[in-house]
């Protein structure tokens, strides 16, 4: 494991917890389109056409941009910024957890640039998710002379960007795990976090979730507890089986006890036949 990272400090080199969780988040897988700026972070191509990116480039990438942040005096100098669904809840929970700024969503244009906008900011570091997708943020960026962090894709732009992230910015478990690792090791960094110990925020809390399936999720969990809630039927009152008490009975035992109808007519004396009846019948 030491061989990949020789440019890194012992400190430094990541875990095989580390690797494992970055490869089941799918943050090495590219798509099949590559920019000329990301071939020195593509490691191979995959028979379906997808691009393979290097993990551990990615690793040293976020060491060096977890460096460049802690750095920065004021964490509030830092901003950073995603206008994909997948990324708001990272970026809300880097910002957090790192005492840094946020913006997830739509980016208004001139934020960085002009001073009458009552959303105007002038931060020192800039952590985009998406060169693509922010565009606007990373071009204003660029006049203002701040330095940029993004997380690129195989075919993600890097015009005007200062330290690219190789990472996968198009899924949800991606860009969760990212953030999380970034936010970790700047708080290491700082000594807020020890080494020796894990981080005890875990990693889904910067995933995204949707409406839709937490409403459903909460349904079902109500459902069950109204189940679980609800007292078993019970059955006070025992309705003797006529049939099953007669079945089996001797010639000469007497015929068991029917219960009276409305009226206080007996269910025999209902059914015998009068000798008038029984002419009628007849004629």
């Amino acid at each position: 494991m030491s061989a990949p990272f020789a440019a890194l400090p012992a400190v430094l080199h990541p875990k095989e917890e580390d690797i494992q969780m970055m490869l089941s988040a799918g943050v090495h897988t590219g798509t099949r389109n590559s920019d000329s700026g990301m071939e020195d972070y593509i490691w191979r191509r995959r028979k379906d056409g997808l691009h393979i990116l290097n993990i551990g480039k990615t690793w040293e990438k976020i060491m060096l941009a977890a460096r460049v942040i802690v750095a920065i005096e004021n964490p509030e100098d830092v901003v950073a910024i995603s206008a994909r669904p997948w990324g708001m809840r990272a970026v809300l929970k880097f910002a957090h957890y790192t005492g840094a700024q946020s913006i997830a969503g739509r980016f208004t244009p001139g934020t960085f640039t002009n001073q009458i906008t009552k959303q105007f900011r002038e931060p020192r570091l800039l952590i985009v998710t998406d060169p693509r997708t922010d565009s606007q943020a990373v071009r204003e960026s660029s006049y203002v002379n701040i330095p940029v962090i993004a997380f690129c894709d195989s075919d993600s732009p890097l015009q005007h960007v200062d330290i690219a992230i190789p990472a996968n910015n198009k899924g949800k478990h991606s860009i969760g795990l990212v953030y999380w690792l970034l936010a970790r090791e700047v708080l290491r960094l700082r000594g807020s976090v020890s080494r020796t110990s894990d981080w005890d925020v875990p990693v889904d809390l910067f995933f995204h979730r949707d409406i839709e399936e937490l409403k459903k999720t909460e349904e079902e969990q109500a459902a069950k507890v109204e189940e679980a809630a609800a007292p078993a039927a019970v059955y006070d009152e025992v309705v003797p089986d006529v049939a099953a008490a007669s079945f089996g009975a001797a010639p000469g035992d007497a015929p068991a006890a029917v219960a009276p109808v409305a009226g206080g007519q007996e269910w025999a004396a209902a059914g015998e036949v009068t000798p008038a009846a029984a002419a009628a019948e007849q004629w």
